[in-house]
């Protein structure tokens, strides 16, 4: 039978709409920046993408700065900012901020003070949605934006940043947005470029992508799809369910996104369990994909008080708008049949 991929928070699949805007991208050949006639067919792209991902974004009033990714995005929204987080957030905002602030036992977490505070809109690991609140510095807005709806103008948050290849965009491209009266210096300098925020000529194509994912996107949440993936993924955990308590599903009693399950069995490493399934014929992960590779105890988890040992036995499982019930059912009796098998040698 065929791979099933179901680590979509880690990249999602290319979106045919975003293939095909690249693929005419391609054939604008100006630089942005350049006067002459090719120059402003280019910019006339770049300024109508930065428009639709705005739109999707509900940021009208805001600024969008396209960046390599969320990472580059997240340095240029809280260097220097000195601002406060939680453990639960992504590594590249931790990298930058203070961990003063504490996530409860569900993943969600009270901001005391948002004006000096980042907090993140949905966790990667657990799919756990937090409650922003007005006035807060910075928001992480990579895995909301295209799998919730959102309004960036009505949100009262400062700055947010977000990467294309999580909603079906190309990789190597994201955005800082800035609401109105918000700025950041440079990192990269040397030209006037992004508004002077980001020197670089700019990624056409990918950011063409960007925009056109962002309109697919902005499309299937009309239409329906984080309910129907809800559905999925609620049919999921009551497969998976084990009635004698020993599976867990960290942050289930908080609204989560649609598409995401965190797994938790004590004892069976997160790490054994990817190999199996990947053997199995299926694609996920045991947390984050920002390690290199290396598979290792689950920060966010540790976060919401689980125990080290136990932080290192969580998988994760993420989808999308193509994946199907049946492919999850497939999931469900190759993880339970593994499962089974494992609890069947701790008991010798």
């Amino acid at each position: 039978m065929s791979r099933v991929y179901l680590d979509w928070n880690a990249t999602a699949p290319l979106r045919l709409e975003a293939r095909a805007a690249m693929a005419e991208a391609f054939d604008v050949i100006g630089n942005p920046s350049s006067v002459h006639a090719e120059g402003r067919a280019a910019k006339m792209l770049l300024e109508r993408s930065r428009e639709e991902i705005a739109e999707a974004l509900g940021a009208s009033r805001a600024d969008i700065v396209f960046t390599s990714g969320s990472t580059e995005a997240a340095a240029l929204a809280l260097e220097g900012q000195g601002l406060a987080c939680a453990g639960v957030e992504h590594d590249c905002v931790r990298a930058w901020c203070e961990e003063t602030l504490a996530a409860d036992v569900q993943g969600r977490v009270t901001v005391p003070d948002p004006a000096h505070a980042t907090l993140q809109m949905a966790n990667s690991e657990t799919g756990v949605i937090q409650d922003l609140p007005q006035g807060l510095a910075v928001s992480d807005m990579t895995q909301g934006f295209g799998k919730i709806p959102l309004a960036f103008d009505w949100m009262g948050v400062r700055a947010g940043f977000v990467s294309a290849h999580k909603l079906g965009g190309p990789r190597g491209i994201g955005a800082l947005i800035l609401a109105e009266g918000e700025d950041r210096p440079a990192r990269l300098r040397g030209g006037g470029q992004e508004q002077g925020r980001r020197a670089g000529t700019e990624n056409l194509a990918a950011i063409a992508g960007f925009a056109a994912a962002a309109r697919a996107a902005q499309s299937d949440l009309a239409a329906g799809i984080a309910e129907r993936l809800a559905e999925m993924r609620d049919h999921l955990l009551r497969r998976l369910e084990d009635h004698d308590g020993n599976t867990m599903f960290p942050g289930r009693e908080s609204r989560r996104l649609p598409q995401t399950l965190s797994i938790l069995t004590p004892g069976w490493k997160g790490e054994t369990q990817v190999m199996q399934m990947d053997l199995a014929g299926f694609a996920v992960s045991a947390g984050s994909a920002c390690s290199s590779g290396k598979v290792r105890s689950s920060g966010v988890l540790r976060a919401m008080g689980v125990a080290e040992q136990d932080a290192g036995c969580a998988l994760r499982v993420s989808f999308g708008g193509t994946t199907t019930p049946e492919e999850l059912d497939r999931f469900a009796e190759a993880w339970l049949s593994a499962r089974a098998r494992w609890q069947s040698k701790k008991g010798r």
